[in-house]
């Protein structure tokens, strides 16, 4: 596979979008990430790639050329399982429910919290976080990044940043949020009051929200329903080389 450097070569390849994960927009949008393809001339197999170990991979599963893939997420038809399972190991079909704002948000109540959107001058709250809430910022290519990008909201506690949202990925029509708080200052409504100002944001750019979670990720679902997302779709993505992550 080789990576594609005229990337409006396949714009296209990713409409008509629709709400979730959007690896290869978000790519296409924000510079953060790559996109591989089989033939630069007339590309037959796409491989989107954002960090974290996020992948869309598409097309004709005879173009995927490489003897092995690396482990991770893998946004993808079924098609492309088997040599998922032969090229990477261990192979999970992981249950993912997506939801969409289709109106307005529903009001959050105040939090006891200073919220507010992040800038340059955060990155180090965001390296301070537990380290198992720092893949927030991975499709941004890191933390710098992420907090320079004027689209993330956090929540202060006593000067710590405590709860971050942001547009995990952001596409032409559709920005799929995601959000973390830490475990001491879960249940006081932060995550809610965070998502709900990303929301504000993403409706200002004549956008539409999107929610995509586990099934079994209780406490995301209860946020999602709160800032009034409906569910629209069940799906799936498969995760190589490890485990599915646990419910948090």
């Amino acid at each position: 596979m080789i990576e594609l450097s005229d990337k409006e070569k396949i714009r296209d390849w990713f409409r008509p979008e629709v709400p979730g994960p959007l690896i290869g927009p978000h790519v296409m949008r924000t510079g953060h990430g790559r996109i591989l393809v089989d033939d630069p001339a007339e590309p037959g197999t796409v491989l989107a790639e954002t960090g974290g170990g996020n992948y869309d991979l598409s097309g004709d599963p005879a173009g995927l050329d490489c003897d092995k893939l690396p482990h991770g997420f893998y946004r993808t038809d079924e098609d492309f399982a088997p040599l998922l399972a032969e090229r990477s190991g261990e192979l999970h079909r992981w249950p993912r429910v997506v939801h969409e704002l289709t109106g307005e948000p529903k009001p959050v109540p105040h939090v006891a919290a200073g919220l507010r959107l992040l800038g340059p001058g955060d990155t180090a709250g965001l390296e301070a976080l537990s380290p198992e809430l720092r893949w927030i910022t991975e499709t941004w290519g890191g933390h710098a990044a992420a907090a320079a990008s004027g689209l993330a909201v956090g929540a202060f506690v006593h000067g710590r940043l405590v709860s971050v949202a942001l547009p995990f990925y952001c596409g032409e029509r559709y920005e799929d949020l995601g959000v973390i708080t830490e475990a001491g200052h879960r249940g006081r409504g932060l995550s809610a009051a965070c998502a709900a100002r990303v929301v504000e944001g993403v409706l200002r750019r004549g956008r539409r929200p999107s929610w995509s979670t586990s099934p079994d990720n209780l406490g995301s679902l209860r946020v999602a329903a709160k800032l009034g997302f409906r569910l629209v779709r069940e799906d799936h993505l498969y995760v190589t080389g490890f485990p599915p992550p646990p419910a948090s």
